[in-house]
């Protein structure tokens, strides 16, 4: 087990691509700090990982002093932090008209400026275990639905803290920086938000090639499975990376421009 015995924290972790994070390091021996807002199933999370291996803190992050509690919580349970896994996100639609300011540093917040808190808390940890930090962003942060401003702005933010982290970390205090962006996920929000869009209810079963060419979208334990990798020592000195995770290339694809994909006479 390419975890074993070590302490992570795994901020967003009672559903979705979390969980999935979270399930797998302590199928690789870990031990995990999960995080959420619902209590009911943070619970539930530690019931199906064990107590042994799992403790819960159901707290909004960006209150002031969680992450602080998030690693001493660490500290306390499993005597150290090996590795943090920034998950949670706002994940939320607006475009130009409906993004105000208030909006705007809401969404930050959430997605940029609590990810770099949770590193500064745990650093004082990590430094002494020359642990592992993984961002989770998304593919839009490379430019994004023009229904998700603020979202893609905020990930965009969080690509550019991780490469910064990743020099830096890396050369004073050997801690590994990496940034996963997953594409389009099959979690249970995502099915729940496609059904509030307007799609049937079974909306990911017959999908267009141009979105899945595989015939489906990602699982969350697909994603989990690159962040897992970046936390133990098969990604040996590598930091500062970001990883897009799709079916497709996300910077330079261009769809043909002809009787496939234009109207003919």
């Amino acid at each position: 087990m390419k975890l074993k015995d070590q302490a992570i924290i795994v901020t967003g972790s009672s559903t979705g691509i979390g969980k999935a994070i979270a399930k797998l390091c302590v199928d690789e021996g870990a031990k995990v700090v999960i995080n959420g807002l619902e209590a009911d199933l943070a619970a539930e999370t530690v019931a199906e990982l064990g107590p042994d291996n799992a403790v819960s803190l159901v707290r909004d992050l960006t209150e002031e002093g969680c992450p602080e509690e998030l690693v001493a919580l660490a500290k306390e349970k499993f005597g150290g932090v090996h590795g943090v896994v920034n998950n949670a996100a706002f994940v939320t639609w607006s475009d130009v008209d409906s993004t105000d300011r208030d909006y705007f540093r809401r969404v930050l917040e959430v997605n940029t400026i609590v990810p770099l808190a949770l590193i500064q808390a745990a650093l004082p940890e990590l430094s002494k275990t020359s642990g592992s930090i993984v961002n989770i962003g998304s593919v839009n942060a490379h430019c994004g639905e023009p229904t998700l401003l603020a979202y893609s702005a905020s990930k965009g933010a969080l690509m550019t803290l991780t490469r910064n982290l990743g020099d830096a970390l890396m050369q004073n205090h050997g801690i590994r920086v990496n940034q996963v962006n997953p594409g389009w996920v099959l979690t249970e929000n995502e099915a729940k938000r496609k059904q509030e869009h307007g799609l049937r209810e079974d909306w990911y079963a017959d999908l267009p090639r141009k979105f899945a060419p595989s015939g489906r979208i990602l699982w969350p334990r697909e994603i989990a499975t690159t962040v897992v990798h970046f936390l133990t020592p098969d990604s040996g000195p590598v930091s500062g990376q970001v990883i897009d995770l799709e079916q497709y290339p996300m910077i330079g694809r261009n769809p043909p421009k002809d009787d496939s994909t234009l109207p003919a006479e």
